[in-house]
């Protein structure tokens, strides 16, 4: 079993990858982000959604959202937090790498370095296949993860995240002369310790942006951050979008843009 198969990983670390704090701050980043600026009503795809954090406040704006994820325990924790926040949202228990629906959305946004989970290159690139072929015309792809560049800045000092009643430790190691990244998580509860450990391939922005060629987009552009600022030395994340040509030039743009 490939680590994200592993629902016992997702439940026993949710509570510091999908804190109450993050959920608030991506309610907020969804309504102030140009990135997030889409007309009342589109179609958006949230793959590999986990527990909703950014399908809800979609949802609220008057988006219509789709959540597909693997997990079936992350999946019901979506349904609570869809139910709390009374919002529509259809959630689809899939896998990214067969999970196609031709033409059913506008936007398609992969979040939180959900992108790059196979070992092998074909998967991933099939991966933005399946979303590109899962798009309208004119319609937007959007990945957020870790850059590599991003990455190098600080990468080598362990992270230490204090919960109520218990801590986890991140520690970072770089394999295979920069392509992939082992992460290493230690939680502390009660006196026992449960470790797991996930990989994940890296890219750098001109590495990520081929590859969005590859898959079939055009005008692929790539940011530091979800205010769309540039993409270098004081980056904090990478943002890649790219649109499947076809439609009307700009149909998904974002007020404020050229």
């Amino acid at each position: 079993m490939h680590w994200y198969e592993d629902d016992g990983f997702w439940v026993d670390f949710s509570e510091v990858m999908f804190s109450p704090s993050r959920r608030a701050a991506i309610a907020e980043l969804v309504e102030t982000s140009p990135l997030f600026d889409y007309p009342a009503g589109t179609r958006v795809l949230d793959l590999a959604c986990g527990p909703a954090l950014y399908a809800v406040p979609l949802a609220r704006a008057g988006h219509r959202v789709t959540g597909l994820d693997l997990s079936a325990a992350m999946l019901d924790r979506a349904r609570a937090a869809c139910a709390a926040a009374d919002v529509q949202v259809r959630l689809v228990q899939g896998d990214m790498l067969t999970h196609v629906e031709p033409a059913g959305y506008d936007v398609v946004l992969n979040v939180f370095t959900s992108f790059g989970y196979f070992d092998a290159a074909e998967d991933n690139l099939r991966v933005l296949r399946n979303a590109h072929d899962s798009l309208v015309p004119g319609g937007q792809l959007v990945i957020d993860l870790m850059g590599k560049e991003v990455l190098a800045g600080w990468i080598g000092r362990p992270q230490v995240v204090e919960l109520d009643d218990a801590y986890v430790v991140q520690r970072d190691t770089v394999l295979d002369d920069w392509t992939r990244l082992r992460t290493d998580w230690t939680l502390v509860r009660g006196g026992t310790a449960r470790e797991a450990s996930i990989t994940s391939q890296l890219y750098s922005a001109a590495e990520l942006r081929a590859l969005f060629g590859n898959a079939g987009f055009t005008e692929v552009s790539c940011h530091g951050d979800f205010d769309l600022s540039p993409y270098d030395q004081r980056a904090r994340r990478l943002i890649v979008r790219g649109v499947r040509p076809g439609g009307p030039a700009g149909d998904q743009r974002k007020r404020g843009e050229a």
